[in-house]
């Protein structure tokens, strides 16, 4: 079975902690950069979470080769400074994940 990763600061480590997840915990958008790399190859892992913001610190290289990977799956937590719309957030993991633009209704 795959494991789930979370790449996240130290506020939010602990949560994902108790949910049963592994974290890596990053302090810095630099520690991030040397983090992912080394999570990309590894057999064990399926899925990676990694803060929003530290996702916006990825080179283009690193981005086109997460991009093109089938597993791990790399995921955005969405950004706890600003006000996110969930439901927008979702229809555009969706449409990244199949190709497909999906409303999401309540």
């Amino acid at each position: 079975m795959y494991k789930l990763v979370v790449v996240t600061d130290s506020d939010r480590a602990s949560g994902f902690r108790l949910a049963g997840a592994d974290v890596l915990e990053a302090s810095t958008q630099d520690e991030v950069r040397k983090v992912i790399p080394g999570l990309l190859y590894r057999d064990d892992i399926g899925i990676v979470a990694v803060n929003e913001e530290f996702m916006l610190s990825l080179d283009e290289k690193l981005m086109d080769r997460i991009e093109k990977m089938h597993r791990p799956l790399i995921i955005p937590l969405p950004s706890k400074s600003k006000e996110v719309d969930r439901r927008t957030y979702i229809e555009r993991l969706l449409k990244k994940a199949i190709g497909y633009n999906i409303v999401l209704k309540r």
